[in-house]
């Protein structure tokens, strides 16, 4: 395969993506804890069906499943990366973003971990806005 990867959200995001619109059933990404939390998320906002570790060497893999409509029709339409190594994006916990009006989440990094702007908002926390998922 290519080089090194500089961001590794980032390129598990396109991933997701690109498996996504190629209506894949699962998609495998190098493993993190960051990447982990940020798949509980997805998980728990059903836009993937569920998610496991395959344990391998010299890295550990994440699999996650996608989900779809009864139709075959895409329940995750999109995602952004917002905060990125080059250029950190934070939100005080008074401006955490909302996305598409609610209707989409942001994934937010704070001091007490990885959680979505809802979560943010009702702690009270700001964080890195890692991505938008909708």
């Amino acid at each position: 395969m290519g080089g090194v990867v500089t961001d590794s959200i980032a390129d598990m995001l396109t991933r997701l993506r690109n498996a996504n619109a190629a209506r894949h059933d699962n998609v495998l990404i190098p493993t993190s804890r960051m990447k982990l939390e940020i798949a509980r998320i997805l998980k728990a906002e059903g836009f993937i069906a569920d998610f496991q570790v395959v344990e391998r060497q010299p890295q550990s893999q994440l699999r996650l499943l996608l989900r779809y409509g009864p139709k075959r029709q895409q329940i995750l339409t999109g995602i952004r990366r917002v905060s990125r190594p080059g250029l950190r994006i934070y939100a005080k916990r008074l401006a955490v973003p909302r996305v598409r009006g609610g209707l989409g989440v942001a994934i937010l990094s704070t001091s007490r971990g990885i959680m979505t702007d809802k979560e943010a908002r009702q702690t009270g926390l700001g964080g890195e806005v890692i991505c938008y998922v909708w």
